[in-house]
């Protein structure tokens, strides 16, 4: 590890404010940022906590749209989400219970790691990402691997899920580091049936729009039968799975979160 300043804002304002400063960068829960540190990979010389700040942490239901503040983490979604048992679930099996304690949804999102887990419910939900600045669509935020619509600063302070008739996730574990090897999270609302897939793709989080349709007509597994599985070419081919395994897992796990939902 190297010597940093670490600053702690009580206000969204005043974390947007140090943020200007230059070669400062955003911690939230810091389960990703603290290893990257101490390897060296990035060596910012401030870092503003975002943990103390009112507002941004927290669970609240209102109608059919459930808002998480930026700064919650896992295990309190996992505990408070229930208006949305799917992505409780989801939260509840993210990393082990440090993790869980530590990491937060808003850097999560705001990292948008291929394999986590996340970014498959806020594409799946249609969810709605909530800056200092502005709303952007989940259809509109995840822009690749590690990358994502948020500008130099931009602090995410809430997600809005719209809480949808039914829903599930199914991961299949990478038994190290409990990340997805592949993960998919299929919802169904009135306006049809979405499907993410994370932790499979070389451009990251991606909504299989073959099976939207498939299942919008029919939602069922027997539904994916004649559905063509991704192109093998696009998917991660690493030691733990080739670009194949990871195509047949997309459409063997998609089957079973629409036999859970």
């Amino acid at each position: 590890m190297y010597s940093f300043e670490i600053l702690r804002p009580d206000s969204v304002e005043e974390a947007v404010a140090c943020l200007v400063q230059e070669d400062s960068q955003p911690l939230s829960g810091g389960q990703t940022l603290i290893p990257t540190l101490k390897q060296r990979l990035a060596m910012p010389s401030s870092l503003v906590s975002l943990s103390g700040i009112a507002g941004m942490t927290g669970v609240t239901a209102d109608g059919d749209i459930l808002t998480i503040g930026g700064a919650t983490c896992h295990a309190q979604v996992a505990r408070e989400a229930q208006a949305y048992p799917a992505l409780a679930a989801l939260a509840g099996q993210i990393g082990d219970p440090a993790v869980r304690n530590r990491g937060t949804i808003g850097g999560s999102l705001a990292n948008n790691d291929p394999s986590a887990c996340y970014p498959a419910a806020a594409l799946a939900s249609g969810a709605v990402i909530v800056t200092d600045r502005r709303e952007i669509a989940a259809d509109a935020y995840f822009c690749g691997m590690f990358e994502t619509a948020l500008e130099e600063g931009e602090i995410i302070t809430a997600v809005k899920f719209p809480i949808p008739e039914r829903a599930a996730y199914v991961k299949f574990h990478q038994p190290a580091s409990r990340f997805a090897l592949v993960g998919v999270f299929v919802a169904q609302s009135s306006d049809g049936v979405r499907v993410a897939v994370t932790g499979a793709s070389n451009d990251g989080v991606f909504r299989w729009e073959a099976a939207e349709s498939a299942l919008s007509s029919s939602f069922g597994a027997d539904a994916l039968d004649g559905v063509a599985v991704p192109d093998a070419g696009d998917m991660i081919s690493d030691l733990h799975g080739s670009g194949a395994y990871r195509a047949h897992l997309v459409k063997v796990l998609t089957k079973r979160a629409v036999a859970q939902a």
